[in-house]
């Protein structure tokens, strides 16, 4: 467990309050896991954003008619802080009974919250649902590699050894699955996502690769850095000129999680996929 999560709202009873409460939100620093991964904040190798997505968000105007919305957080992934996701989801409960003149004087709110909190500019975008409902639903780009015939009885730690590839032959690619699941650290709830992976590096073996992602299946961690150990993994084996790895998954509470990693500065569309 992450030492700063223990004195989290994490896997403990909590009062929930329905008035604008700023001091709910939880920051974890992001230092002790990207030490374990052999990095520091000087020394990332990746560029990238952890996209939150709240399916519960909803305000007073000031006439005391309620609003509901949909609202989308850009976590940078060299903040130096996370925000643990149960103290998230009772700051956006804390605005349930807060009356806001506008939607952009909740969203300057927001950013200026969460912001805070991470300690680097959070982007904030409040949708409706009419509008995200003309979204509807994505897939994932490339080939998915779910229905090879893989053998794998040992779950507990991700399994970087099982990784292959060609180191003779490079090629550039998009590969998904949707078999990613992880444990909270905290709670031992399961985490299910889908990933992909976009590299031109040497040939990575689809069922090897396949194989590496089901070894996450009892590992214990946020989803941040899950894909942050897979980015780093993948790098070391393929030597990439371009890589990229992005989880998006599955909600719960109201809200998800969707961190990539990537050597380039992408502009990522941020698309709800059929489990979420």
């Amino acid at each position: 467990m992450h030492p700063a999560a223990e004195h989290s709202p994490l896997g403990k009873s909590s009062e929930y309050v329905a008035t604008y409460t700023p001091s709910l939100l939880f920051p974890i620093p992001r230092t002790a896991k990207w030490a374990e991964l052999g990095v520091t904040a000087q020394t990332l190798p990746w560029q990238g954003t952890d996209f939150w997505n709240c399916f519960e968000l909803s305000w007073l105007l000031p006439s005391g008619k309620p609003v509901v919305a949909i609202g989308e957080f850009a976590i940078p992934a060299d903040s130096p802080n996370i925000i643990e996701s149960k103290s998230f989801k009772l700051y956006l409960n804390s605005l349930n009974q807060t009356a806001f003149a506008t939607a952009q004087a909740l969203q300057a709110c927001l950013e200026k919250d969460l912001s805070a909190a991470a300690g680097k500019p959070v982007g904030v975008r409040i949708r409706s649902l009419a509008e995200v409902e003309r979204d509807g639903v994505s897939g994932l780009p490339g080939t998915c590699i779910d229905d090879l015939d893989v053998s794998i009885s040992n779950y507990e730690q991700p399994q970087p050894e099982l990784l292959r590839c060609d180191s003779e032959r490079v090629i550039e690619e998009t590969l998904h699955s949707h078999l990613l699941k992880s444990n909270c650290p905290v709670t031992g709830q399961p985490d299910w996502g889908s990933v992909t992976v976009h590299y031109r590096g040497a040939a990575l073996d689809h069922a090897s690769l396949l194989t590496y992602l089901i070894s996450f299946r009892q590992h214990a961690d946020f989803h941040e850095q899950c894909v942050e150990r897979i980015y780093l993994d993948l790098k070391r084996l393929l030597k990439p000129q371009t890589l990229t790895v992005y989880a998006r998954y599955v909600r719960r509470g109201g809200l998800d999680i969707n961190p990539y990693r990537s050597t380039d500065a992408l502009e990522i569309d941020n698309q709800r996929l059929v489990r979420q």
